[in-house]
């Protein structure tokens, strides 16, 4: 086995002990579940949007982030619940690049997962404390998601992911909204097999236990575009895809039927401008359709305070050093846009 152990790393009990949750942080957060949750059940008619930078660097830009998100949050309040994407965590494609805070706390400097796991968990917290708003991360690794199981209220697992037994069956036993993208392929039938598997009761293996879980009834579906056998971004936001997935899901007979939207990544082709015209259409097709408007609950757009993204080795504030970003004003004007659509 050609593995260097570099250092052991702390358990999700041992680090929760080194940055706790305050209990009123904790209420708050339980407070938020069940207003999201609330929307997944179709008892609450706000219009869910997860959103901020492609990748959280740095955590007083990402907590600046948040604070701003929190004061358009209290302005439609009564249309929207807003959720801040603070990942830590970076799939890349190739395996090459910046992977995250969780594996590298600076990212000007080497990777060290002992030290990020600590960060992460302080991030999450310390956005929580000056916001009031629990937050979304993806569930890249699984068995990392014990560190923050008590700080998130929304987790995805991404594209290259969802085929995957283990992300599926972990998926099944969390108790907040778990989006399951569609693979990169655009293979509904692959996603929806994904929402079901997270669904249902399991038992199996995870960190060290065998155990049973009771299946996710909010685990649902995002269309996040696909990529063709010749590597060109293909979109499902369009009407069309959006109507064909509803449908789909429909004949699945599943649990809460959702459909969120990432206006990014392939349904953009990565022209993060035009996430502002994808949010348009797809709350456009919501508006002439009574089908899509019960199940299109929601949109993820990528966003943060400045425009654009920088290299990994350039430290310009509040400016993503992966997928690029909408700016702030641009963000703000489009929430305050969604707000008055739905």
């Amino acid at each position: 086995m050609s593995f260097n152990e570099i250092r052991k790393l702390p358990t999700p009990a041992e680090i929760k002990a080194e940055v706790p949750v305050p209990a009123h942080l904790l209420a708050k957060k339980a407070e938020r579940d069940g207003e999201i949750k609330a929307v997944f059940e179709k008892k609450d008619s706000r219009f869910i949007v997860v959103i901020g930078p492609c990748s959280a660097h740095d955590e007083a830009a990402v907590c600046e982030y948040v604070r701003r998100l929190a004061d358009v949050q209290a302005k439609v309040r009564d249309r929207l619940i807003l959720i801040p994407r603070i990942y830590t965590n970076k799939p890349r494609t190739t395996g090459q690049g910046y992977k995250g805070m969780a594996h590298q706390p600076d990212h000007m400097k080497e990777p060290n997962i002992a030290e990020g796991i600590v960060a992460i968990r302080r991030m999450h917290v310390r956005a929580l404390s000056e916001s009031g708003l629990s937050a979304a991360d993806e569930m890249l690794y699984p068995n990392n998601h014990p560190y923050l199981d008590d700080l998130l209220c929304y987790v995805a697992v991404g594209a290259r992911s969802v085929e995957n037994q283990q992300h599926r069956l972990t998926a099944s036993g969390l108790d907040i909204p778990v989006g399951m993208k569609n693979p990169t392929s655009g293979d509904l039938g692959v996603a929806l097999n994904s929402v079901l598997a997270a669904q249902i009761e399991h038992v199996f293996a995870y960190n060290g236990y065998e155990v049973q879980t009771p299946g996710n009834p909010h685990a649902h579906l995002i269309l996040r575009g696909a990529v063709d056998s010749h590597g060109d971004a293909r979109p499902n936001y369009h009407h069309e895809d959006l109507i064909r997935a509803a449908e789909l899901y429909q004949k699945r007979n599943l649990l809460n039927p959702t459909i969120l939207v990432d206006t990014n990544h392939d349904n953009s082709g990565k022209r993060f401008k035009e996430q502002t015209r994808i949010t348009r259409e797809v709350l456009r097709s919501r508006s002439h359709d009574t089908l899509l408007a019960q199940m299109v609950r929601g949109l993820m757009i990528e966003s943060y305070l400045e425009e654009g993204a920088q290299k990994a080795n350039e430290d310009t504030y509040g400016k993503s050093i992966t997928d690029p970003c909408l700016g702030w004003e641009e963000t703000e004007k489009l929430l305050f846009e969604i707000a008055e659509e739905c």
